[in-house]
């Protein structure tokens, strides 16, 4: 039926090689909200891609031990809604991922929301911004770019 979540690759337009669905793809359909802590004994599971521009942009704003963060809050339009903020604290619960010098972290509670994701950096005529996209965990953004809502 409709309801089951389809794999983003069948979709969408072709992902770019790096985020091709090879890397546990299948996998994180079935993993759960489980237990605290499973997200360790895994190392697959949960990624988090940076794109290209978002790699060079980091390396432009960012200074010795600084990183950007992304959170996900409650709130948005649509239920859900994106952080970002630099950073140059890393707690217990969070997990980096490092591309190019780059890095994003984002804590154990917000990654459960955006795992699969790429980090993006966008730049138009009247804003440039990092944005979150083809997040597989969610189920339709707005047009901001910032808000989502999560399949269930």
């Amino acid at each position: 039926g409709s309801w089951c979540p389809a794999p983003l690759c069948r979709t969408l337009p072709r992902p770019p090689p790096s985020l091709a669905c090879g890397a546990g793809g299948t996998r994180r359909w079935t993993s759960s909200f489980s237990q605290p802590g499973s997200t360790e004994s895994d190392p697959g599971e949960g990624q988090v891609f940076l794109s290209e521009s978002c790699v060079k942009r980091l390396l432009e704003i960012t200074e010795g031990s600084e990183f950007l963060r992304l959170q996900v809050e409650g709130g948005g339009c649509s239920g859900f809604q994106y952080k970002f903020s630099l950073d140059t604290v890393i707690n217990p619960d969070d997990r980096i991922f490092e591309q190019g010098g780059a890095r994003v972290v984002v804590d154990v509670d917000s990654l459960a929301f955006v795992k699969g994701s790429m980090v993006d950096f966008s730049q138009e005529l009247i804003r440039s911004s990092f944005q979150v996209v083809s997040n597989p965990q969610a189920e339709k953004g707005c047009s901001c770019g910032t808000s989502f809502s999560v399949k269930f």
